[in-house]
């Protein structure tokens, strides 16, 4: 699991120990600051679509967790508590008036 301290930490430790090898290598405090924000948005990219493969997965299993005929049971249920399914009301039936 992804904690968003520990990753924006993470980043930030990863960003500094970036910026200093760059700027020993090419001695440019520019080229170290330019490189470093494009270091900054890939990584922030990747965290978003990490993001987005865990909220996937999660849905994902949430789907295979649940019945197949969930919906039937819950309009059995539905109709034992007086509570017309959201199914029903579609339909050409006359009320009871």
């Amino acid at each position: 699991m992804m904690y968003a301290p520990r990753v924006f930490a993470s980043m930030l430790g990863a960003l500094i120990v970036f910026a200093v090898s760059i700027y020993l290598l090419t001695g440019s405090v520019g080229t170290t600051v330019w490189q470093t924000v494009v270091a900054a948005v890939l990584l922030q990219i990747g965290y978003f679509i990490g993001v987005l493969v865990l909220v996937a997965r999660a849905a994902r299993q949430k789907r295979q967790r649940m019945p197949a005929d969930d919906t039937a049971s819950s309009d059995r249920n539905a109709s034992r508590s007086g509570v017309v399914p959201v199914s029903r009301m579609n339909t050409r039936e006359r009320p009871n008036l």
